[in-house]
């Protein structure tokens, strides 16, 4: 599941509260630091995954087998990788959820409409530019709450237009 527009903390509020209405067992990724001292047993306990950005190393290949272990294992990201506005999103989510073949649901909060829920449900084909404007296409309208904060959907990926970087042996 993709988390966005990621433009505030309360878009991890929205994102659990979305989940448990829908009786969803999720986990998610969240910076290290969000795991430091007391908070630590609280953001495992609400399905936390602590992500050391600096050494992702092999993060890709853990959730892949975390997520053929688990079927009903539901992982959000938030591909925009951060609060801060940014000029693309972070490709773990594609290169997930294509080595694990599994599906993305597009989850979003839109401050304009005062809406937040979860919206198609895709399967990616390795073509980046056209999966991404599918994604483009649903998120053009949603803003999130901090509307000046919101990133493009648009992956450093899609240059050549095709999935090189998806393939597990050229991570």
């Amino acid at each position: 599941m993709i988390g966005a527009p990621h433009t505030s903390n309360w878009d991890f509020v929205f994102m659990l509260c979305i989940a448990w209405s829908e009786g969803l067992r999720l986990r998610w990724l969240g910076k290290k630091s969000l795991f430091a001292g007391w908070r630590r047993p609280i953001m495992r306990g609400l399905g936390g995954i602590p992500v050391d950005r600096a050494n992702p190393a092999g993060l890709v290949d853990t959730l892949v087998s975390e997520m053929r272990a688990d079927p009903d294992l539901v992982l959000v990201v938030t591909p925009e990788g951060t609060r801060s506005s940014g000029t693309t999103w972070r490709s773990g989510f594609y290169r997930i959820a294509l080595a694990a073949q599994v599906p993305v649901t597009l989850g979003y909060v839109d401050r304009p409409s005062r809406t937040c829920g979860l919206g198609e449900t895709l399967r990616l084909t390795a073509d980046v530019s056209a999966d991404m404007d599918r994604i483009r296409a649903f998120y053009a309208d949603k803003s999130g709450l901090r509307p000046e904060l919101r990133t493009e959907p648009r992956l450093s990926d899609e240059a050549g237009g095709s999935a090189t970087t998806t393939d597990p042996d050229k991570r």
